[in-house]
């Protein structure tokens, strides 16, 4: 399980990308990058890391699914996600 504290920095930062994406846009248009360096550092989409929902954790995430790899073999194994078994052969 990751820190509290880090999956509250992602949701920050996710919550600033959301507030200032429209501007960003605008000012990259536009051209005035002297404008677009004072907005908020945590603003910039790349800041962004993915985090599984469940755990937490940042390294081994599926983007397909939206969970680590982790909890992805135990929704699996549970039969919580549809056309997902295990193989074998």
């Amino acid at each position: 399980m990751a820190k509290k504290s880090w999956i509250a920095r992602e949701e920050k930062r996710r919550e600033l990308h959301e507030k200032y994406k429209e501007k960003r846009r605008r000012l990259k248009e536009e051209g005035r990058w002297v404008e677009l360096q004072k907005l908020p550092r945590d603003s910039s989409p790349v800041r962004q890391n993915n985090r599984c929902p469940i755990c937490g954790r940042d390294n081994g995430f599926i983007r397909e699914f939206g969970v680590c790899r982790i909890c992805f073999r135990e929704m699996a194994l549970e039969g919580r996600i549809p056309g997902v078994r295990k193989s074998s052969w």
